[in-house]
């Protein structure tokens, strides 16, 4: 054989190889570690992989030069590779798999890249500044929300603001929406609308996040007084946003005076201020009430306001138990949004946050971590169900990561949330769980710091191990604790940390960005 067709050969070998690492399972779905694999089984695997890219770089070329009418960016923040590995293997042992052989619904999307996530003065991310270098192509600042790396935070005025993807959207005639589990007004949902040079600074209660408020609107303000404001055109002229057809998720408060309920310290009341702005519009406050109005059919054109808590939504776990958490899934408001926006014969923005993901890794509790990724998934799925690959992009990504780890060397099959049953020299897994180095069990997943270890039966909010570590730090030990009588699966379980801090931090590795549709493609390589 011709030494040229051999390295040819070669290259197609370690390309199918590298294939089977990440498709494999997708063709065997059902497959549970109690069936073996055969050498045949990869081989057939990866040269199937392929064949079916083959097809998917013809279509890529086209896609590449044919622009999206649609877009649908969805966010799951802090949702970093570990994340998305351990929300896949959980996903599939919810439904009675091993685990390893599952897909999430958007890692078949045929397009990735990485995408670093550096701040430009940290080396380790916060939301604000990789929300807006996402949204305006501009990487800024910690903190500073859709404006420059110029702006010093906290002073108004100090830099420049930058336009973001929503609003040249809008500038273009398409129609615009903002879903999230999270306020409203916080950092990710906020850099579509706002430009603040502290994300704090959410309603005019926070003015002490601010060292020079100056003329700055508060967060909350700038949303109601977005089609308020005016762009430069070629021509000279100014021209008015019509404003956000769709805005749904948390963060009520900040719109509402105190007097009623809410925080704000001007007296305004926001939510009655944006239906005086929009007659023909909606506001609603529950999953029950959005239905109704969905089966209205005499107000299926409108604008809707929803603002289902007072601060962030639930979530998924609890929102999914518990029938007195009357808030929508994200799947549901996605639909929503998708179905007001396709009104428009211009096409439409939409940016989706699973924002929930982010906050119960800073809690420490991974379940609920994992759940709000496959609500997230959810999501993704029910969006390319009500759109074509033809004309709309759909993107997702995550903002940063976290100090989540997956390690241990368990069996194939291992519940991720339990301790770390390893195998023996046949290969076979033992009869119970390794132990490290003091004569302790411990778990698959965990993390670097955090608040530290924590069994809450009964809590249903992760966000309760902030009142233990506050009130009694003897019920959030430090260090490493013997889990042997401790179930590592219940949704209350913390694990220890290493490094003890008050909140769990963000990680600083790249994350995944999966794409499919016009223009998916131009998505490669690090980004």
């Amino acid at each position: 054989m011709p030494k040229r067709s051999c390295f040819r050969n070669l290259a197609l070998f370690l390309c199918c190889s590298c294939m089977v690492c990440t498709v494999f399972a997708a063709d065997q779905s059902a497959l549970t570690s109690s069936q073996a694999e055969t050498s045949a089984d990869w081989y057939q695997s990866g040269a199937a992989k392929a064949a079916a890219n083959r097809e998917q770089l013809l279509q890529a070329l086209l896609d590449a030069h044919r622009p999206a009418k649609n877009i649908i960016l969805f966010v799951g923040d802090g949702m970093g590779p570990a994340t998305v590995t351990a929300a896949r293997i959980y996903g599939g042992q919810k439904r009675g798999h091993s685990g390893e052989e599952n897909m999430l619904f958007f890692e078949r999307f045929p397009h990735t890249a990485l995408a670093k996530t550096y701040n430009v003065n940290q080396q380790v991310a916060d939301s604000a500044g990789t929300i807006s270098a996402i949204l305006t192509g501009v990487k800024t600042n910690a903190g500073l929300i859709a404006m420059g790396p110029e702006t010093t935070r906290g002073v108004c005025g100090s830099g420049p603001a930058l336009m973001s993807a929503l609003e040249y959207a809008e500038l273009a005639g398409m129609a615009t929406g903002i879903v999230s589990t999270a306020r409203i007004t916080h950092a990710t949902p906020a850099a579509n609308y706002a430009k603040s040079p502290e994300r704090d600074f959410e309603s005019d209660a926070d003015a002490d996040t601010m060292s020079n408020i100056g003329d700055c609107r508060d967060i909350a303000t700038q949303l109601l007084e977005l089609d308020q404001r005016t762009y430069p055109q070629a021509d000279g002229s100014r021209r008015k946003l019509d404003g956000i057809e769709v805005i749904l998720g948390g963060g009520r408060r900040n719109f509402l005076p105190q007097q009623q309920g809410g925080q704000r310290l001007d007296g305004r009341d926001l939510i009655k201020l944006w239906q005086q702005r929009n007659p023909a519009g909606s506001y609603v406050e529950s999953a029950s009430e959005l239905a109704r109005l969905e089966a209205d059919q005499s107000k299926q054109q409108g604008r809707v306001l929803g603002l289902f808590s007072a601060s962030h939504m639930a979530y998924e776990l609890d929102r999914a138990s518990h029938a007195d958490i009357d808030e929508p899934s994200l799947a549901e408001m996605t639909a929503v949004a998708i179905r007001r926006l396709q009104n428009d014969a211009d096409g439409f923005f939409l940016h989706v946050e699973a924002g929930r993901i982010d906050h119960a890794h800073h809690a420490t509790n991974v379940v609920r971590a994992l759940e709000d990724v496959l609500a997230l998934d959810a999501a993704v799925q029910q969006a390319a169900q009500m759109t074509s690959t033809e004309d709309t992009l759909i993107i997702v990504t995550a903002d940063h990561s976290h100090v989540m780890t997956m390690a241990g060397y368990p069996t194939r099959g291992n519940p991720i949330l339990g301790k770390v049953i390893g195998n023996d020299m046949q290969g076979q897994a033992k009869a119970s769980p390794m132990l490290d180095a003091d004569g302790r069990p411990y778990t698959t997943l965990g993390y670097i710091n955090g608040i530290g270890f924590a069994q809450l039966p009964g809590q249903h909010s992760a966000d309760a191990i902030y009142g233990l570590a506050d009130h009694d730090s003897n019920l959030v030990p430090r260090g490493q604790v013997d889990l042997s009588e401790i179930d590592t699966t219940a949704e209350g379980f913390h694990p220890p940390t290493l490094v003890p801090l008050g909140s769990e931090t963000h990680g600083g590795e790249d994350v995944a960005v999966y794409a499919s549709g016009p223009g998916a493609s131009l998505l490669d390589g690090v980004i």
